[in-house]
């Protein structure tokens, strides 16, 4: 198989040659650009480190990562690359790398980085060496606007919306096109597409968490307003780059916090009164215009929204944390498995893969290919990015399980 059909092959519940791979086709599934300088050395590369997601501090990965650990699918925007500038800078330990030149932090004098708005206020910082930018200015925190046309000004003050890994880059619909037939004509990886669509964690962003969260209870009026605004937003986003790429891309990727360690962020009527419909809207909407297959990244324990994600039209679930209250993978993989494809929980990030020996963690990632690879429906990923303190010997050890399980 190709890579794009191995990608395909499972995600449709088929059982594909081997277990297809991601490591950097997403940035839930991709790698700190600290860890990567380490795992570069490691592997003898002398590649410049670009963080491309310049929040979480992400690098681009490049083509011999991908070679060497065999890859299979890539991040649709690897086409705007050739559009970036890069200017070099420390990273939170000391080593190199290079951000973007539309990305300029001012340092404090206590060593902190800071980002700001048009407005001048801090939006974002990073602690001296720190490993991501927290966001800092929340538009709405004091309260909703009487009209809800602000919300495009309000996004330039959050650091997340502000700073995207694409905000900058503005090739037009046609020259993103022809790069993306470019991309898919030459090579045989599966495509991921940010859709960028999400609700409850724009909130959050808007809001700030505890607000928005008190709003699920006390402020249905001004949430379904919200709620209603970003959808015409993100149709309209929908619309434009399934329009532009959309026959050309094999996933479209939306990202919505649905979860934390102990159990979701709501219960059950909440979300099928506020969220399952416009999930389902959105989702129809792709399937109506497109063969995309459809990739939510929801963190924490969302096992009780699982069948409701499913009927939604959700095709892929990630990044599947094992760790949390109910997501144990022998038990979704049995109760879900055969409905919904686990993009993730392949190797334990918050246990194994930062303190475990190599061999721990190649048997922890032997158990959960065994477990999560039957019958397809299965891509192998670590559970979330792999952060800055992973020693390389482990990154490479979770590669090397999963082609051993491969078959060598």
């Amino acid at each position: 198989m190709t890579s794009r059909e191995r990608i395909l092959s499972s995600i449709a519940h088929k059982q594909p040659d081997r277990v297809p791979i991601d490591l950097g086709a997403s940035t839930v599934t991709g790698i700190s650009a600290i860890a990567y300088n380490r795992l570069k050395s490691a592997l003898g590369l002398a590649i410049p480190t670009r963080v491309f997601d310049v929040v979480q501090q992400l690098s681009f990965v490049d083509d011999p990562i991908i070679d060497a650990f065999s890859v299979d699918a890539i991040d649709l925007n690897r086409v705007l690359m050739e559009d970036m500038e890069w200017y070099p800078v420390s990273l939170g330990d000391g080593s190199k790398g290079m951000y973007p030149s539309w990305f300029k932090p001012e340092e404090s004098v206590d060593g902190s980085f800071v980002m700001r708005d048009h407005g001048g206020r801090v939006m974002s910082k990073m602690a001296k060496n720190g490993t991501c930018f927290d966001q800092t200015v929340f538009p709405w925190e004091q309260g909703y606007p009487d009209q809800f046309d602000s919300i495009s000004e309000a996004f330039k003050s959050i650091s997340w919306t502000a700073h995207s890994h694409t905000k900058y880059i503005n090739i037009g619909d046609q020259e993103l096109r022809t790069r993306a037939k470019k991309l898919h004509d030459s090579s045989d990886k599966a495509i991921v597409m940010s859709g960028g669509a999400k609700l409850l964690e724009l909130g959050f962003f808007l809001r700030r968490m505890d607000n928005m969260l008190m709003d699920l209870l006390a402020d249905h009026e001004n949430l379904s307003s919200l709620l209603d605004k970003l959808m015409d937003l993100h149709l309209a986003g929908l619309e434009k780059k399934i329009g532009a790429v959309g026959d050309l891309v094999d996933v479209i990727r939306f990202g919505d916090d649905l979860g934390m360690t102990t159990g979701p962020f709501m219960d059950l009527d909440v979300f099928r009164k506020f969220f399952k419909p416009r999930y389902k809207e959105l989702c129809a909407y792709v399937k109506q215009h497109s063969n995309l297959k459809i990739f939510l990244h929801s963190c924490g324990s969302i096992r009780q929204f699982m069948p409701d994600l499913i009927e939604a039209g959700f095709d892929i679930i990630n990044p599947v944390q094992t760790n949390c209250f109910g997501m144990d993978a022998s038990e979704l993989k049995a109760e879900f498995g055969s409905e919904i494809t686990f993009w993730g929980g392949g190797i334990d990030t918050s246990s194994v893969l930062p303190t475990g020996s190599t061999e721990e963690v190649r048997r922890d990632v032997l158990e959960r290919c065994d477990i999560l690879s039957r019958n397809g429906g299965f891509v192998f990923a670590p559970i979330h990015n792999i952060l800055p303190e992973v020693p390389p010997e482990n990154v490479i050890a979770a590669y090397e399980a999963v082609r051993e399980f491969n078959g060598g």
